[in-house]
């Protein structure tokens, strides 16, 4: 089956999760070949988990203060801060009969990706599953994945620059608490591109665009018309709604 890649493209958070469901909805339908796509958060966004409460995980009052979107993926996993100059999100949308039935070989297969795309930088990395990308013992990469219809959707960051600081204050976390001793604590725990090579986003992206498409019969595309429409009425009445954002 022929693969759809989607280069690299700047959107805000609500159309950026529209998008990924709006493809799902066509691949599911046949209509749309399985897809991978690499994109950017502008302005930066904090997103949670399907299951989780953004009152609990966000500081709303600081997002709004530092103009940071806050939005409800489709998916599960934990909060994220997505910082445009800091990282790179992919998503891989395709049948879900194209990857192993298990759900943490599913991730290694795709998360097995990112890895190559690193080690093509020079840099040593290995999967820890569930679905965390590890360098030096360091995360460097998260990703959710979720499986509805017979559509597998996965998509995740690579860390290409940290803003702890930033982090910390959208997160739920005072900013009284955010001392020194705490962000040494995230970055015994947490790396990124930067800190091991000295190349270009855009390198970066050429990197990870190789890996993801190595051994497979694949395009660059665009997004359907109809795509586009199904994705900015799902951003403007969906993933823009409060009844979305304060589900749980």
């Amino acid at each position: 089956m022929k693969w759809r890649v989607l280069g690299l493209e700047t959107h805000d958070a609500y159309f950026n999760m529209a998008l990924d469901e709006a493809i799902s909805k066509r691949v599911i339908e046949g209509s749309s070949p399985p897809t991978i796509r690499f994109y950017n958060w502008s302005p930066n966004a904090v997103s949670i988990g399907y299951f989780q409460s953004i009152k609990d995980e966000v500081n709303l009052e600081v997002c709004k203060e530092l103009g940071v979107d806050c939005i409800r993926r489709w998916t599960g996993g934990g909060a994220v801060y997505h910082d445009f100059d800091g990282e790179i999100t992919y998503s891989v949308i395709a049948p879900a009969s194209m990857f192993p039935k298990n759900i943490i070989e599913s991730y290694g297969v795709i998360c097995g990706w990112l890895v190559k795309g690193l080690e093509s930088l020079g840099i040593e990395a290995e999967f820890r599953p569930v679905n965390d990308i590890l360098v030096k013992g360091k995360k460097i990469s998260g990703s959710a994945q979720t499986r509805r219809g017979g559509i597998l959707l996965q998509h995740g960051t690579l860390l290409y620059g940290l803003d702890l600081k930033t982090m910390f204050s959208v997160l739920n976390v005072s900013r009284q608490k955010i001392t020194n001793k705490m962000i040494k604590s995230a970055e015994e725990r947490v790396t990124c591109v930067g800190m091991h090579c000295n190349r270009g986003k855009m390198e970066v992206y050429d990197s990870l665009v190789n890996a993801f498409t190595e051994g497979k019969d694949y395009e660059f595309g665009t997004c359907s018309i109809d795509e586009l429409a199904r994705a900015k009425e799902l951003a403007e009445h969906k993933y823009r709604s409060n009844e979305w954002m304060f589900l749980r």
